[in-house]
């Protein structure tokens, strides 16, 4: 269904399950897939594909020209997942060259009020970012990410699997994957362990994680402290993926626990 107040370009591909409601407007090159509904007042446009079951919410802006003075019209894309939500306000860009011209959302995502995802960002599923959070260039956030209200993220910053933003948190650190992080410029106070929980990982796997965490953050040289660990923890899955992200190339560096 289309309300007969909104604007469709004959081009867009339009799910014929999909729900636009009235004053909003879809370029020639978005593609809605089934059941994405539109409530009011929502402008999309560029190389946009908004996947089935997503909801997106009066005056969001999806798929506008990136803001980076470098972008010179290049062609370029925004890829939305399935059944996320997108809240009131929130703007979301496309690509840029200097990123691979493409900015990617997992599924099954919230995005609260006046949320911001820049260009060239990769979203994973289950991820939750809350009112008033911007996300800059080139930010990747691994699924089941939970950044708190008015928290910030430096471009080219990793969010690693299952992490927990805290509020008001400037993050211009790489945060580990089950980090919980927080402070005027990020630092670790330690890590996600009722979120483990939760996800039903075996609590002495859970507690290896916790011990290994001290271990690798005992000292600054992290990478002499990983090599000592390596071995030790090589059967735990969970140790290993945060040996993985701190070894992985980068743009910022590794956040670490305040003491």
């Amino acid at each position: 269904m289309i309300h007969n107040t909104s604007i469709i370009d004959k081009k867009a591909k339009i799910s014929k399950s999909a729900n636009i409601g009235p004053f909003c407007f879809v370029g020639p090159n978005v593609e809605l897939k089934e059941n994405v509904n539109l409530i009011s007042n929502v402008h999309i446009e560029g190389y946009t594909t908004v996947g089935k079951g997503t909801k997106i919410f009066p005056f969001a802006s999806i798929g506008t020209q990136p803001q980076d003075l470098k972008f010179n019209n290049e062609k370029n894309s925004l890829v939305i997942g399935e059944n996320n939500t997108i809240r009131e306000y929130v703007t979301i860009n496309p690509g840029t060259e200097g990123g691979g011209l493409k900015t990617i959302i997992g599924n099954n995502c919230l995005f609260m009020i006046s949320s911001h995802i820049a260009h060239d960002c990769k979203i994973g599923n289950n991820v939750i970012i809350a009112n008033n959070v911007p996300l800059g260039g080139h930010v990747l956030v691994e699924d089941s990410v939970i950044i708190g209200g008015n928290a910030a993220v430096h471009q080219f910053t990793r969010i690693g699997r299952m992490a927990m933003i805290g509020g008001l948190t400037g993050v211009t650190k790489d945060v580990i994957p089950f980090g919980l992080c927080l402070g005027h410029r990020n630092y670790l106070e330690g890590l996600n362990l009722i979120g483990l929980r939760r996800q039903k990982y075996d609590n002495s796997k859970i507690m290896e994680l916790n011990k290994a965490y001290k271990e690798i953050f005992s000292s600054s040289n992290l990478l002499q402290n990983l090599n000592k660990i390596r071995e030790k923890y090589k059967n735990n899955i969970l140790v290993s993926e945060i040996i993985n992200f701190i070894n992985k190339d980068k743009k910022r560096p590794i956040c670490l626990p305040n003491n």
